[in-house]
C-alpha cells in the first residue's frame, strides 16, 4: 500500500498506527497556526492525529486530488460551529513510500482563528 492510500486510511479509521506507520523518522509538518516547520515523527504525529481528531468530523470531505510520483495536493471541505473550512494538504513521500512532509493550508481567516483555538486544546490533551 503506498502512502497516498495509507493516508486516506488513516482519516477514514482514525487508525493511529496506521499513521504511524505512514510517517518517515524525519517527517515535517507545516501547519496554518504554527509559526516554524515541526520535525520528527512523533511531533508530526502528535500534529497530525490532532488535526484529525478537530477536523475529521462526519463533515469532513476530500474534494480533489493532484499528484505526481513522490506527492500529492488533497483539497478538503469540513464545518466546524458553524464555519465552514476550506483547505488542502500538500503532501510528500519517499520512496519507502513514507510520508516525508505534511503541509496543511486553510481559508478562510475565521477557520483559521478557530483551528488555532481548537488546536491548542487538542494538543494540551496531550
Amino acid at each position: 500500500m503506498n502512502a497516498l492510500s495509507r493516508w486516506y486510511d488513516y482519516a477514514k479509521t482514525h487508525d493511529k498506527k496506521t499513521l504511524w506507520d505512514t510517517l518517515a523518522e524525519d517527517a515535517v509538518f507545516e501547519s496554518p497556526v504554527v509559526h516554524t516547520p515541526q520535525r520528527g515523527r512523533e511531533i508530526t504525529f502528535k500534529y497530525l492525529a490532532s488535526a484529525l481528531n478537530v477536523l475529521g468530523n462526519d463533515a469532513f470531505r476530500y474534494t480533489g486530488e493532484w499528484r505526481n510520483d513522490t506527492g500529492a495536493v488533497l483539497e478538503f471541505e469540513t464545518e466546524i460551529d458553524g464555519i465552514r473550512i476550506n483547505g488542502v494538504d500538500i503532501i510528500t513521500w519517499n520512496a519507502d513510500s513514507r510520508i516525508t512532509h505534511f503541509k496543511v493550508m486553510v481559508r478562510p481567516l475565521k477557520a483559521i482563528n478557530k483551528l488555532h483555538e481548537l488546536m491548542a486544546a487538542q494538543l494540551q490533551k496531550g
